[in-house]
This record gives C-alpha cells, sequence and structure tokens, in this order.
C-alpha cells in the first residue's frame, strides 16, 4: 500500500467515525425502545424561566400551555431580555411574573437566563425549568421533568421537536426530519444504553443547586451544547427523557428560516472545532465514558452536512481509484455511504414516515446541496453571535 493510498484511507477512516456513531445510535432506537422511567418522588417546587426577546407574537400562546401544569408553590418568570416590543406586557396580562433586562452589550440566551436565576435567589426552588418562548407544552411535562430532575439528580432533557406548519415547503419537511433523527432518534439510541444527551435549549431541567452554580452568563451562540458539556465535566451528565414533550415550528418565512438553521449549524460547527478535542482528552485522561459518549455524540454535523461530506468522499476517491487504482479508500467511502443511507431509512421507516413521504425524502440531497452556501459561510463568513430567528407574523 503506497503512503497515498495510507493517507487516503485515513482521511476517510476519519469520516466514518460519525457515520458509525449516528448508524449506532440509529440502530439502538430502532432495536431498544426507551422505556419511560418510573418516577417515585414527591412533586418539588418549579420554577419555570422563560427567555423571551421581542416575542409578541408567540409568548401568550406558550404561557397559556404552561400556567395549566403549574401548582402554588410554583412559578412562571419571563425574562423578557432588550425587548423594543410589548412582550412584557403581554406576558403579565397572561398570567405570568415578567422581568425586564436592557444591556446592548451582553446580548444572547445565556445572559437572560442568568438573569432569571439571578431573580430567583431570595426564593428558590427545587426545580428550574426553561422554556423557550415559542413552544408548546405537552401534557404533564413539567411535572414528568421535575420528578424526574430531583430522583436522578442530573439534568433532564425533554424531546424537543420542531413541527412544519400547515401548508409547508419541501425543504421545510425535510428539515423537520433531520430535527427528528437528531433529536428523538439519536438521543433515543443513546439512552437504551444508558447514555447522555445533548442539552436542546428548551425542555431542560435542573436541580436549584445545580443551575445556580452553572456558568449561564455568555453570548454563546449555542448555549444549550456548551451547559450541557459542562455538565458532563462535572460528573451530572444529561439525561433524556422522551415522555416529556415540548415542540415548536419552524418558521414559513424563508429570511426566519434560513437564520433559524444558520444559527444552529454554524453554532453546531463551531463548538466541534472548539470543543471536540479537548472533550476527548479530557474524557481519557478522566476515564470519563460518559463524557467520552458526548464527544462522540457531539462530532456527528448536520443530516446534511455529512451527506455532503460522504457523497464527495465517494466521488473523490472514485476519482483517485480511476487515475491511480487505490481501492482502499474507495471501499471505505463506500462502505460510509451504505451505512449512512441505513441510517437514514431505519430512521424514515420506524420514526419518520408520519412526517414525511418517501418520494420527498428522495429529495434530501437537492436539500443537501442548497445548503452548501450555509457551510461555506461558515469557513469565511462565520455566524458567531446569537441572532433571534425572524417570526412569522
Amino acid at each position: 500500500m503506497t503512503v497515498i493510498e495510507v493517507l487516503l484511507s485515513i482521511l476517510v477512516a476519519l469520516l466514518l467515525v460519525p457515520v458509525l456513531v449516528l448508524f449506532k445510535q440509529v440502530l439502538f432506537a430502532v432495536l431498544l425502545r426507551v422505556k419511560p422511567r418510573t418516577l417515585q418522588v414527591a412533586r418539588p417546587s418549579v420554577t419555570v424561566i422563560m427567555p423571551a426577546h421581542n416575542e409578541h407574537l408567540l409568548i401568550g400562546s406558550t404561557i397559556a400551555s404552561v400556567l395549566p401544569q403549574l401548582t402554588k408553590q410554583d412559578r412562571l418568570v419571563v425574562v423578557a431580555d432588550n425587548c423594543t416590543d410589548d412582550t412584557a406586557k403581554i406576558a403579565r396580562a397572561a398570567g405570568a411574573e415578567a422581568v425586564e433586562r436592557f444591556n446592548e452589550v451582553q446580548r444572547g440566551k445565556g445572559y437572560a437566563l442568568d438573569f432569571g436565576v439571578r431573580h430567583c435567589v431570595n426564593n428558590p426552588p427545587q426545580v428550574v425549568i426553561i422554556i423557550d418562548a415559542d413552544c408548546q407544552i405537552g401534557p404533564n411535562a413539567i411535572d414528568k421533568l421535575a420528578k424526574a430532575c430531583v430522583q436522578f439528580d442530573r439534568p433532564i432533557q425533554a424531546l424537543y421537536l420542531m413541527r412544519s406548519p400547515i401548508g409547508a415547503s419541501l425543504k421545510t419537511k425535510i428539515a423537520e426530519f433531520a430535527w427528528l433523527v437528531k433529536n428523538l432518534v439519536r438521543p433515543s439510541g443513546y439512552a437504551t444504553l444508558g447514555l447522555p444527551c445533548q442539552l436542546m435549549g428548551t425542555g431542560m431541567a435542573f436541580t436549584w443547586q445545580s443551575i445556580s452554580q452553572a456558568n449561564l452568563a455568555s453570548g454563546h451562540i449555542v448555549e444549550d451544547l456548551k451547559l450541557g458539556i459542562d455538565y458532563c465535566n462535572a460528573g451530572k451528565p444529561p439525561m433524556f427523557l422522551p415522555e416529556a414533550l415540548v415542540t415548536s415550528e419552524f418558521p414559513t418565512s424563508t429570511e426566519g428560516l434560513s437564520g433559524q438553521r444558520t444559527r444552529w449549524e454554524h453554532g453546531h460547527l463551531g463548538v466541534i472545532f472548539s470543543e471536540a478535542p479537548s472533550l476527548f482528552l479530557s474524557a481519557i485522561r478522566s476515564v470519563n465514558f460518559n463524557l467520552l459518549a458526548l464527544a462522540f455524540d457531539l462530532i456527528v454535523p448536520p443530516l446534511a452536512l455529512l451527506m455532503l461530506l460522504i457523497v464527495g468522499s465517494v466521488a473523490g476517491a472514485a476519482l483517485f481509484y480511476w487515475s491511480s487504482n487505490l481501492v482502499a479508500p474507495l471501499c471505505l467511502a463506500l462502505g460510509g455511504f451504505i451505512l449512512m443511507g441505513l441510517a437514514v431509512m431505519l430512521s424514515w421507516l420506524v420514526f419518520g414516515r408520519q412526517v414525511i413521504s418517501l418520494a420527498s425524502l428522495c429529495y434530501a440531497p437537492v436539500y443537501a446541496l442548497m445548503k452548501i452556501p450555509v457551510y461555506l459561510n461558515f469557513l469565511i463568513k462565520r455566524q458567531v453571535s446569537w441572532v433571534r430567528s425572524k417570526r412569522d407574523e
């Protein structure tokens, strides 16, 4: 085997790592379903913190889905962060406790969350649950999250799904399926093995003792990913609780959808490059298997990008095979392509048929190609600060 063949094989093999992680997660999610947790503790006191920036269109509906699940000992605190609309006024009228924060320098959800936690210091609850201002809460979700958080003394992540609005485009339906794979299939596969999940930004429950000591005040573009890593480092890996459901809708406007996806994907890729190497080293040094599992989960890029990389590796390996008969890289690339295809098809067969038809799913490669500018912008014009997605009027 020549030096070139060895180097190409190594490059393709490195790309196979996230494909293998994805395939393993999907396979275990399909073969072993997550068993509902038996919650045997008394219902703790809860404060729901809801960060909001100019959310006058949706916050009333979100509050209406939360309040019926709260008891007399609970609170709902809306943090109206740098708002220029009547978010705070609407929140108070809807029955929530609203506090306002203004700071043009320190902007972002992390600062709003820190402000909300500090607001509760004089009357702390047993559990803090974070809900975004554009979400709907499933039946008994607050109760399940709060009890699980106390019983297991770990951060608890609800199942957070994005739904396509009525009349959504094919692109939005494909995005909904990709979200389903990321937030349901993959964490379900890990959960069957007793492994942690990533925090997803909403539907997150924490004990007061842990969240009051967390480093929340940051403008990090994906503060939830960073927070999950911090908890795993501290020996409290987040736990997935699919019985608790939180949902939201994709924006219908092209601008809103594009901005939302850019923020998520640039943030995820940024964390991969900035955090993954040190995570692997830290996990190995401390023999922390939960941290190691989270590191492997973290390096799985967005589904569209992974598909592009795999197809690109097959094309590149085929070209080298045609010019120099290098067969090993081509075999590895084809293996990755097959595993990727199997992971997508299994996810669709078991979890995704109610979301998208197989005929529509066949357009996913076209959708991936359309996202090339998003990934090129990550290299030349990366979004590094938090930007609120444009809401539908």
